[in-house]
């Protein structure tokens, strides 16, 4: 029997049938919950469609798509400010500044689509290449051009099923995914500490004798929205430092994710003298915990060397709670390695619609990329 897929798109989580959630079991950030907060908070210049794969009416996958586009944009990060820089800033506004991606900007791994069991995935992907060039009509005739297509983020196994419908997409490797995997015997923080090799263990001294004087508190919506503008230029002030960027969160970001996913998302907020300056978040899925965005004010983070300190709180509260790994997700590589991260290598397919431009893509996407060189520490003995 010669099985055929159809697809919808949808513009609205009103709109997804009944049973999208069925799907979703295993990653929180494919659930109708999660993408009303991406649909009701997301960035300005983000534009978020749903597609659903049915075999008959059977639901039998979905799939989240982004839209980014460059118009709404002040700033693609401010930290490198050179020719290179300069020039990629070019490319990006005028090759590469109406982007669709299959799959979640804001987030490390793959949170693209799940689909059924009993799904041929060969024909599920063939299903989902039409639909990605539906799509593209549809944002074409609504007057946005796609310039890229991205389908990210997947481990080495994971793309492989994709190159194989996508044959004319460039195989992308970027900065790497940052996992701590949580050893079984660890039932606290002092395990973990404890496995540290003697110059590890002294940092982490260090870094917790620097923290003196900040109370860390567990943050609820109502203190979440009385500190809202407040946590905004906190998370502002990281994200434009950053190499590059393609997208900013909108101000309500987190108190509207609060109130949504509830106790599934976390907000901790870092006080010193009764002021606001810093904070972080994190996401429950399933036995893995996500790390989420964070903020902080430059002068007392280098002082009290406060992202440390977050990324051992992080560590010692997924470890308190039983989960069996962290997504530390990009950036940063060098100091979350220096905690216990592993770098996991990820892939991406990218197509341009202008054909002499996808012939050299690989060349613009070196510049559209900016390249990071660390060194890989391993804290443990």
């Amino acid at each position: 029997m010669n099985t055929t897929y159809s697809f919808e798109i949808y513009n609205s989580t009103s709109l997804l049938p009944l049973e999208w959630n069925s799907l979703a079991v295993n990653n929180i950030f494919l659930t109708r919950e999660y993408l009303e907060v991406l649909e009701n908070s997301c960035p300005v210049n983000m534009i978020c469609h749903f597609i659903g794969i049915f075999n008959e009416d059977k639901l039998v996958g979905i799939v989240i798509t982004q839209f980014l586009f460059a118009e709404k944009l002040e700033s693609f990060g401010e930290r490198d400010q050179c020719l290179k820089t300069s020039v990629r800033n070019f490319a990006f506004k005028n090759f590469a500044s109406h982007v669709l991606f299959v799959g979640n900007n804001m987030l490390t791994g793959q949170n693209a689509f799940a689909f059924d069991a009993a799904i041929k995935q060969a024909k599920a992907f063939k299903t989902l290449h039409k639909a990605i060039n539906q799509l593209r009509k549809d944002l074409k005739a609504a007057g946005k051009k796609v310039h890229i297509t991205s389908i990210k983020d997947f481990t080495a196994t994971e793309i492989e099923p994709l190159q194989a419908e996508f044959k004319n997409n460039y195989t992308f490797s970027t900065q790497p995914n940052m996992i701590f995997e949580i050893n079984k015997n660890w039932k606290s923080e002092q395990d973990y500490i404890d496995a540290l090799s003697k110059k590890y263990r002294d940092q982490y001294k260090r870094a917790r004798k620097k923290a003196d004087g900040i109370q860390k508190q567990k943050m609820s919506l109502a203190d979440i929205k009385k500190y809202e503008d407040v946590i905004y230029e906190l998370y502002f002030h990281v994200a434009k430092n950053a190499p590059f960027n393609t997208f900013f969160l909108a101000r309500n970001h987190f108190s509207f994710f609060k109130e949504i996913m509830k106790d599934n998302f976390l907000f901790y907020g870092y006080f010193l003298d009764e002021k606001l300056i810093g904070f972080n978040t994190l996401i429950k899925n399933g036995n893995i915990m996500d790390t989420y965005f964070l903020g902080y004010d430059e002068t007392i983070q280098r002082e009290k060397m406060l992202y440390l300190n977050m990324l051992y709180d992080m560590i010692a509260y997924s470890i308190n709670q039983g989960f069996s790994e962290i997504v530390f997700a990009r950036t940063a590589l060098e100091i979350k390695s220096s905690v216990g991260a592993k770098p996991l290598k990820m892939y991406g397919l990218i197509t341009h619609s202008n054909a002499l431009i996808n012939h050299n893509i690989a060349k613009l996407f070196n510049y559209l990329e900016p390249k990071t060189e660390w060194q890989e520490r391993n804290p443990f003995k």
